[in-house]
């Protein structure tokens, strides 16, 4: 049995070896140079001041690039950087945002119809519900069947930062109460400006608009008495403001 165990290992060995591509020796000297790029890559021009390639690879790029392309040892990666302009990286590695410009760049372009429709359909969300988190609009985002593509809670928390920016919603603080009872308290949430205030929201007290402050039976108000906060009907009014 353990014998076994030791002749399947150097088996399995050559078997990974044969099945990768061969390459020329100026293939391998660029793919080396290439993968110690790592996830930024590195341009054909940079390639051609690398004073460390010879000759030999330095004037034939282009066609050992497409040998490696070809062989799928490397892969052509969109800069935001420089349009037109694309970075060669070793297929092992998930090109950095750096160069990709995150998640709302496609083909190093911004993708300004995903943003929109992202914004769209977070501030139905927002409305229809009155109030909703981020995990929230992802749910109701991945259910709309608008999108093609998975949408990440990076995406919506950027949206949702852009939406408060446009001034079409507002981030608040869950207080447990009204629309508020379903989130727990204390966690951020988004409700619309386009509908007013929700119940259950904690308002800031002004003096001016506070009714009991310009009341002039305020002397006579008491819990208990035939004037209460209970029976008066401005101060319910405000309250539901």
């Amino acid at each position: 049995m353990n014998r076994l165990k030791k002749s399947s290992s150097p088996e399995r060995k050559r078997q990974r070896v044969s099945s990768e591509p061969s390459l020329t020796n100026d293939e391998r000297l660029l793919y080396n140079l290439i993968r110690s790029k790592t996830d930024i890559g590195i341009s054909a021009v940079d390639m051609k001041r690398d004073t460390t390639l010879p000759p030999s690879v330095s004037s034939g790029i282009n066609k050992i690039l497409k040998a490696l392309v070809a062989k799928e040892v490397i892969k052509d990666v969109p800069t935001i950087q420089n349009k037109g302009r694309k970075n060669y990286m070793a297929k092992e590695f998930v090109p950095s945002t750096e160069i990709t410009g995150g998640h709302f760049y496609s083909d190093g372009g911004l993708d300004t119809g995903l943003i929109d429709a992202l914004k769209k359909v977070c501030v139905q969300c927002i409305s229809n519900q009155r109030v909703s988190t981020c995990d929230g609009c992802l749910e109701w985002c991945r259910r709309s069947g608008v999108f093609t593509t998975q949408i990440t809670e990076k995406q919506i928390k950027e949206i949702l930062e852009t939406l408060i920016l446009d001034d079409e919603i507002m981030q608040m603080t869950s207080t447990g109460y009204g629309d508020f009872a379903s989130i727990p308290v204390g966690k951020t949430c988004y409700v619309s400006k386009r509908k007013g205030g929700v119940k259950g929201e904690k308002k800031s007290v002004n003096n001016t608009l506070f009714p009991c402050f310009s009341c002039q039976r305020m002397s006579l108000c008491s819990p208990e008495g035939a004037i209460s906060p209970e029976t008066c009907v401005y101060f319910q009014k405000w309250l539901d403001f």
